[in-house]
Formats: C-alpha cells, structure tokens, sequence
C-alpha cells in the first residue's frame, strides 16, 4: 500500500501484480480481452481481492463515462416470471446507484433492434435471458460487460452465468411421481431452443428410465395455452396406455393441459396427474391447485444484478445455482388402479 494511505489504490495493485496502471484499468474495467492475457487479468483480480481494492466508481464513471445503466433482455413483457426478474434486478441496481432498462426480444426469441444508437456507448452492461440470447447480437451486446441468466455455463457468452437450480426442481417432480406410483409420462416439453428446457428434458429422461417398468413419451408445444392444449390433446388421444403422470415444463403449458383433460373427460387427478413449472398466480387459479416448482424470479433478478456489480468491478460473482422447491398442491395423486 503506498505510504500514507488508509486504502489501497490502483498503483497498489499494480505494484501487487507486477504490471502497469493501464492493465490494472483494463483488466477492472473489463476492457482487458484482446490487450492483456487471461494469466494476466487473473493476476490483477487476485492483488485487488488481497489487498481489499475497490475502484471509486464515482471517479471512474467520469473519466471512463460511464452511464450506470444496464439493459436486462428478456423473451416477453408479458411473462409474469420475467417481471419479477426485473423487479429483483432493479432493487439491487437501486441501491448501487445504477439504472435498469427493460427491453423484450420480440416473439420470445431471435434478434431484436438495438434500442439505443450505440448500446456500447449507452450502457455499462448487459443481463440476458439464454431464452433471449440471439438478441445479443443485434444490439451488440455480446461484447459489453455480460451476465447470462438460465444458460448453460460451460458454453455460455457472458462473463458469469446465473442460474437457478433447475435440474433439483426436475427430480423433486420426479421423485414426488415416482412416490405415488406413476409409471406412464407424458412430457409436455416446451417448444423452444433453449439450454434450461433441454436441462428439464434430460434430468426428467434420466429419472424416469432409471426405474424399472416406466414408460416417457414427450409432445412438444409453443409456450402458450393454446399450444398446449392442442398438443396435449393429442397426445392423450394417441393409441396405446395413456398416460398417468403429465409433467409440463411451465404453468401456461400446465393450464392448456387442463383445458385438454376437460375435453377428453379426464378428471385431474383422478384419471391424470399434472405438474408444473414456475409457481406463477396462475397455479393457483388452477381447479384443482397446480402441483409445481417455485422459482424465486425475484431473487434470481437480484442475483444477476449482482453478478454483474461484480464484473463491472473486476470481482468473482457468488457461485452456486439458486435453490428450487416443490409445492405440492392438488393436481398430483397415485395412479387409479388399471
């Protein structure tokens, strides 16, 4: 630490790490890719963690002119999971003095317009949805300061990834299932190229065939009640043993597979049981209540926003995925006897 000081200084750090003040600037900035090496960045992070350095952000938003303002890209406005993200992300942002601008990938998926003439100058970083992902290129995002929200860690674009535990939400569904006795599935699978729905489809695989006598088969619908309901409907019209057990991969999906029981004259869950995923209002609205696994949308929100603070300031974001519960309502049952 200089002489004198009661707080480490950059010049500290770069003393520390055995480089100069300009690669301590990059490397805490995030502007390090392409102009110093990863040993090297790493090096920087690890003398600011030991010494306790942490920038004046204040000053630093003036020399570098920074706007304190993250975008956080979502599939749709209209998903009520993705507004409690946001009310999460924007809580945390608030009380780091920062800005969150809100901005949907049109259709749920694929590219969006950048929203900003130059979102690189307009915006400090970026927190996106895998759901949104192609997004990223449109605005440029992918090569701003980025966290990934419910996307795959070993391939994912973004500087930290975020998630919640998806595959524990799957094998509690499962385990509850397979303890009252199912044994035919049915999974209604969200249509949609994204990382957590292949997650939900490959733990509930692995699951299910791991117990002797079980059967999975698996319809695939947009997310949408409509969607759902014409595909479950033909599903559970399909020739062989129907079903007992209907695992879907949210509560819209789950609500169109009510709607397609009704239609078939099954009872719920009498003739079938059906789970959810999300514990969104609408679980509740359900008759009877959707069995389902809550997922804090908040808290996930917060998570992301902090994950990025840290980016922003050349910190390792908190690890470990988001912990998931089951809530068991009354849409699940055992099986009727054959």
């Amino acid at each position: 630490m200089a002489p004198g000081s009661t707080r480490p200084t950059s010049r500290d750090v770069a003393q520390a790490a055995g480089v100069s003040q300009a690669a301590v600037s990059l490397v805490l900035g995030d502007k390090w890719r392409g102009r110093v090496s990863a040993a090297t960045a790493e090096r920087v992070r690890e003398a600011a963690r030991d010494l306790g350095y942490r920038p004046n952000l204040a000053a630093r938003n003036l020399r570098l002119g920074r706007t304190r303002t993250v975008l956080l890209v979502v599939p749709a406005l209209t998903t009520e999971f993705f507004a409690g993200v946001y009310t999460g992300a924007a809580r945390v942002a608030a009380d780091h003095g920062f800005g969150v601008v809100l901005y949907p990938s049109p259709e749920g998926i694929g590219p969006a317009r950048d929203p900003f003439a130059s979102a690189q100058a307009a915006l400090d970083g970026v927190i996106a949805s895998s759901m949104a992902a192609d997004a990223l290129t449109a605005i440029r995002g992918d090569q701003l300061p980025l966290v990934m929200l419910d996307s795959d860690p070993q391939g994912s674009l973004g500087a930290a990834t975020v998630n919640l535990d998806i595959t524990d939400g799957v094998r509690q569904v499962a385990e509850h299932l397979l303890g009252l006795g199912h044994r035919r599935f049915l999974h209604l699978a969200a249509d949609v190229a994204s990382w957590t729905f292949e997650v939900r489809a490959r733990e509930l695989a692995a699951r299910v065939g791991a117990v002797p006598g079980t059967s999975l088969r698996t319809a695939r619908a947009p997310i949408s009640i409509d969607g759902a309901l014409t595909a479950a409907e033909a599903a559970l019209s399909a020739p062989g043993p129907r079903p007992t057990a209907l695992v879907c991969d949210d509560d819209k999906l789950a609500a169109g597979a009510y709607k397609a029981a009704r239609r078939l004259g099954l009872r719920i869950p009498d003739d079938i049981s059906v789970t959810g995923l999300d514990d969104l209002a609408l679980a509740t609205a359900l008759d009877p209540e959707l069995t389902t696994v809550r997922l804090d949308a908040e808290l996930f929100g917060e998570h992301g926003m902090k994950a990025l603070l840290a980016v922003l300031e050349g910190r390792l974001p908190e690890a470990g995925d988001i912990p998931v519960e089951l809530v068991v309502r009354g849409s699940t049952a055992p099986p009727s006897p054959s």
